[in-house]
């Protein structure tokens, strides 16, 4: 049983969207083009949001990176006619069945962080970027919802490389691209319910905070506001 959760210290962060880029890459997030980026239907998994003052009392920041936020109690998979989007007890993550979704949208206004992503077009993907694919992240076909999962193929095949080493999942074994790429080491990810990870000393810390927490979803992604000594 696992809890897996993200920091992210926004002391560190620079906004150079390092951790987006890695995000469309890892999970082959379909190419945005003039003509679709012109209707807002690109697909961003992970997005730098501008954030005024007044609107974000815990710091005066300006960009902060928003991702899907694995809540304790997500909204979205209740109201999902088909159960296309469904949590994790064993992991703590929020998960999507892509060949099971519909495309009602159901999900996507039941989110309050606006994460979620319909797919207006169908998969096309430019020759010469049909190389840098990954064969383990299937590409989404049109009329379905898609969002981050924290790389969750990154998490099967760290156990089955750590099952077959007869050995338990080791911190650092599973690690989200968007964390690795991030030059700053402003994102920290790992096991909440572990007392001694990282992760979860700087979940406890004074200077974090959770997005829209009077709504009692109970987010699994932590900010850490500006000011303050950083990690």
């Amino acid at each position: 049983m696992s809890r897996w959760g993200m920091v992210i210290d926004l002391n560190r962060c620079t906004a150079c969207q390092a951790c987006a880029a890695a995000c469309h890459q890892e999970n082959n997030v379909p190419p945005s083009n003039p003509k679709v980026a012109g209707g807002d239907r690109s697909i961003r998994w992970i997005d730098i949001l501008p954030m005024r003052e007044d609107e974000y009392p815990h710091a005066s920041i300006s960009l902060v990176p928003l991702l899907c936020q694995h809540c304790e109690r997500p909204p979205c998979i209740k109201v999902c006619p088909v159960g296309a989007t469904f949590y994790s007890e064993s992991e703590g993550l929020v998960g999507q069945v892509y060949s099971r979704c519909i495309g009602c949208r159901y999900c996507t206004n039941a989110c309050p962080f606006t994460v979620r992503q319909f797919n207006w077009s169908e998969p096309a993907v430019p020759d010469s970027y049909l190389e840098g694919t990954n064969p383990d992240v299937s590409r989404r076909y049109k009329g379905v919802v898609e969002k981050c999962s924290f790389c969750s193929h990154r998490l099967i095949r760290a156990r089955d490389e750590a099952a077959s080493e007869r050995r338990k999942l080791l911190p650092g074994d599973y690690i989200p691209a968007c964390v690795e790429a991030c030059p700053t080491d402003a994102m920290t990810f790992g096991d909440l319910d572990e007392p001694e990870a990282e992760v979860s000393k700087l979940a406890r810390s004074k200077r974090a905070f959770r997005l829209l927490e009077d709504l009692g979803t109970e987010p699994k992604v932590y900010y850490l506001r500006e000011g303050g000594n950083s990690k």
